[in-house]
């Protein structure tokens, strides 16, 4: 059963603490039987924290922050994960039949930072053929900004994949769907998209970051109220999380709110057995939004 809902807006910077928001969310559980057989429809939800995870960890710098995080999901229980970052590549880019295990084993084993990673991806693609940057098939789906080796994000990939997922893959009690099969755990660890959550729910998806800080401009203001007003019909959020929120200039704090709550309407609405027959899903990952 699953307790409490974590959204995570990632980041691999070099002060990923700095970035990186957790949101808390608790629900009423749904009872696991047999298989997990969850509710139609996400029950409603309450926000109960929200974090940066540099305040978490004591510190800002990106390895003892990220194995903090990973720290924290482990010591979780009844717990469902919604991480922003992509948790695999395009199968056009690995070696035949390579899985999550092969791929974590490559970014972990990489001689080069994170954009040398990407730039290795993009030689991949040159050799399957026009397309410098491929999409995974849920990336078309579900209309992710970016590709998952794109230089914008590439050390969110490169970071979460050999930091956080590299460590939590076969721990005990934990699964990583659709690369795990859904049945009895202490922790769900899933891909989110706060963008993409916010594409399907018609709001707005664009300017109402502002990481340059200061004073949130007009248009930033109004896409925050319509995104706030959205979430309103599905999560109850305190008035000191309302100004926590609103006093994040770059969004990381609303982001990690989305996440959560994405991941919820999307773990409810899934279907499981789909999703294990799926071809592409159980070696290039889903995003769950």
């Amino acid at each position: 059963m699953i307790d409490t809902i974590h959204g995570v807006d990632f980041s691999g910077a070099k002060l990923a603490g700095l970035n990186i928001w957790i949101a808390v969310a608790a629900t009423p559980a749904s009872p696991i039987q047999g298989r997990v057989e969850l509710a139609t429809q996400a029950s409603r939800l309450q926000l109960v924290s929200l974090n940066r995870l540099g305040d978490l960890a004591g510190t800002e710098e990106r390895a003892p922050a990220l194995a903090h995080l990973v720290g924290q999901i482990l010591q979780s229980n009844q717990a469902l994960w919604g991480i922003d970052f992509p948790f695999a590549l395009p199968i056009e880019i690995v070696e035949p039949g390579w899985g999550l295990n092969e791929q974590l084993g490559w970014a972990k084993g990489f001689k080069g930072d994170a954009y040398a990673f990407g730039r290795e991806c993009v030689e991949r693609a040159k050799k399957v053929g026009d397309k410098l940057h491929i999409r995974r098939t849920t990336d078309l789906e579900t209309k992710t900004p970016f590709d998952c080796y794109h230089y914008r994000i590439i050390c969110q990939t490169f970071h979460g994949m050999r930091d956080v997922l590299g460590k939590l893959v076969g721990t005990t009690g934990t699964i990583i769907p659709p690369f795990d099969r859904v049945k009895r755990f202490d922790r769900a660890v899933v891909e989110s998209c706060p963008g993409s959550t916010l594409k399907r729910w018609n709001a707005p998806h664009n300017n109402y970051k502002q990481p340059a800080g200061g004073p949130l401009e007009a248009k930033r203001i109004k896409n925050r109220k319509l995104i706030l007003a959205a979430l309103a019909q599905r999560i109850d959020i305190a008035p000191a999380f309302l100004r926590t929120i609103q006093r994040n200039p770059g969004g990381d704090a609303l982001d990690a709110v989305l996440a959560a709550v994405g991941v919820w309407e999307a773990w409810n609405a899934s279907d499981w057995r789909a999703i294990e027959q799926h071809p592409r899903y159980s070696r290039e990952g889903k995003v769950f939004a």
